[in-house]
């Protein structure tokens, strides 16, 4: 009698790219903040309807990039995480049974501010959260005007259907942290951006694509599309992607427009990937001495 052949086990992934649909700072941060959130309604109902079953969003997903301003007006953009915008979409991921990553702007107390991700499960449970670690302070993007570094680790999150890790944007700099998921399990890590062209963007499909290739684990990147006034400075250019061990593209979005992106991942391909390619195997930590100086 033959062995039945194990079924692979593919995930259905999306990630949600879109701009601003109001550009005013004459209007009410809230009301810039809802303008956003009912943007993403569609493509978060959308998502659900065809099956995704881990989606990620954009940073900050639920208002502009607002970094450029320096302005405080825009403290009134955080709130608690799990809070408000978490136990919403816990709503939509248990209708439609779908690991939800919510990029949001945490306040932890008031002064305290942090450039944040909850992972909430396919049930609506609400797994934790990643704080970005790595913050700018470049022209354009200021963020140690609003956010504190992470302060959490790299944490993993052990959802239905994957084991999840996070990188923020900036953090997508650093394989140091890329790393650290890899060794606490990653078999998917999201880099949810904004992210404009000319600074970086001859980097954005070598960085992640090299993480995916040397920790051996799928990446979903996500950036924004449009351009954001009064600050303009410059082209949010989307290309969102998924990406996988081997470094091969498997889906992109475009580079204007607002959409959903989605893949099937293959998370057998790890293990193939990792048999083939013994990184953790031959890492030397007792030789890296120099990286942790400060």
């Amino acid at each position: 009698m033959s062995t039945p052949v194990a079924k692979p086990k593919i995930v259905k992934c999306g990630l949600i790219q879109c701009s601003n649909p109001l550009n005013d700072e004459s209007r009410p941060v809230a009301e810039i903040q809802k303008a956003m959130l009912d943007k993403h309604i569609p493509f978060i109902e959308e998502a659900g309807k065809r099956g995704v079953q881990i989606l990620c969003l954009q940073e900050i997903f639920n208002g502009p990039y607002f970094c450029p301003s320096q302005d405080p007006r825009w403290y009134a953009a955080a709130e608690a995480v799990p809070g408000p915008t978490t136990e919403l979409m816990a709503t939509y991921a248990k209708k439609y049974e779908m690991v939800i990553v919510v990029p949001i702007y945490e306040q932890e107390m008031r002064g305290v501010f942090y450039n944040t991700a909850a992972v909430i499960d396919a049930d609506g449970t609400y797994l934790g959260k990643y704080r970005k670690q790595h913050i700018p302070q470049v022209a354009g993007f200021w963020e140690k005007f609003f956010f504190k570094p992470g302060n959490g680790g790299y944490p993993v999150f052990e959802t239905r259907y994957a084991k999840v890790g996070v990188y923020i944007c900036y953090d997508r700099h650093f394989p140091e942290g890329a790393r650290c998921l890899g060794l606490n399990g990653a078999d998917i890590v999201f880099n949810p951006s904004a992210t404009v062209a000319g600074l970086s963007q001859y980097l954005w499909k070598i960085e992640q694509p090299a993480h995916a290739v040397a920790n051996g684990y799928y990446m979903g990147a996500i950036n924004r599309v449009g351009t954001e006034a009064p600050w303009n400075i410059g082209k949010f250019y989307g290309h969102s992607y998924f990406v996988s061990p081997r470094g091969e593209f498997l889906a992109e979005g475009s580079e204007d427009n607002d959409e959903l992106v989605v893949a099937d991942l293959d998370l057998d391909l790890i293990d193939k990937v990792r048999s083939t390619w013994q990184f953790y195997r031959d890492r030397r930590p007792d030789a890296y001495h120099e990286i942790v100086k400060p």
